[in-house]
């Protein structure tokens, strides 16, 4: 380990779940293993169990919780200049199809990436990837709550927008195109003017 590299058991903590991060997004979860991590981490392999003594599930989880909420606030600062809450969410779409492409179609999100993986197969994971969907929507619809849509519309149309996005996403990278995001993006600026329109 070279003297610049952070070598506090926190830095150590917060580079193996960047690592872990970055590869259940790529690889997936089933796709990586705990070697891997730590080689990506550079961190030493034993570690991985001192600070996830319960294994990769336990690593698995914090890595959804930790993206979850940065996610959570990176859509917050998107969209929170906008009144017009129509425009903000075609213009979030907008730049979640540019993020798509400057990953080169890898998938932009690891809490997708999991879910799809182990809906059926690892409940503790279930359920926190449920949470954080959760979370996302329940901030979407507190965003769309003070924009003047009523509850519960705020919450079915902020769950409609999130399933359009991840849905897109997956469309986006099968196709090696950016077309499925922008069309979805035009089709959530069109459900949230419905429903600020009380339609």
């Amino acid at each position: 380990m070279s003297d610049s590299k952070d070598t506090t058991p926190r830095d150590t903590k917060q580079r193996i779940v960047t690592a872990g991060t970055e590869l259940f997004r790529r690889r997936g979860y089933t796709g990586t293993g705990i070697k891997q991590i730590a080689e990506a981490a550079d961190a030493p392999f034993g570690s991985i169990y001192h600070f996830f003594p319960g294994g990769k599930a336990q690593l698995g989880e914090e890595v959804i919780r930790t993206s979850g909420a940065v996610y959570l606030g990176l859509v917050a600062e998107l969209l929170d200049p906008h009144e017009d809450r129509a425009a903000a969410t075609r213009d979030f779409f907008t730049a979640a199809a540019d993020t798509l492409s400057e990953l080169d179609f890898a998938d932009p999100c690891p809490i997708a990436t999991v879910a799809l993986e182990v809906a059926s197969t690892n409940e503790r994971l279930r359920i926190a990837t449920s949470e954080i969907f959760d979370s996302w929507i329940d901030g979407l619809a507190a965003y769309y709550a003070a924009g003047g849509i009523p509850q519960p519309a705020a919450r079915e149309t902020a769950s409609s927008v999130i399933a359009l996005l991840e849905g897109a996403f997956m469309l986006g990278r099968a196709a090696h195109s950016t077309a499925p995001v922008l069309a979805a993006g035009t089709a959530a600026a069109a459900i949230v003017r419905a429903a600020l329109a009380g339609e």
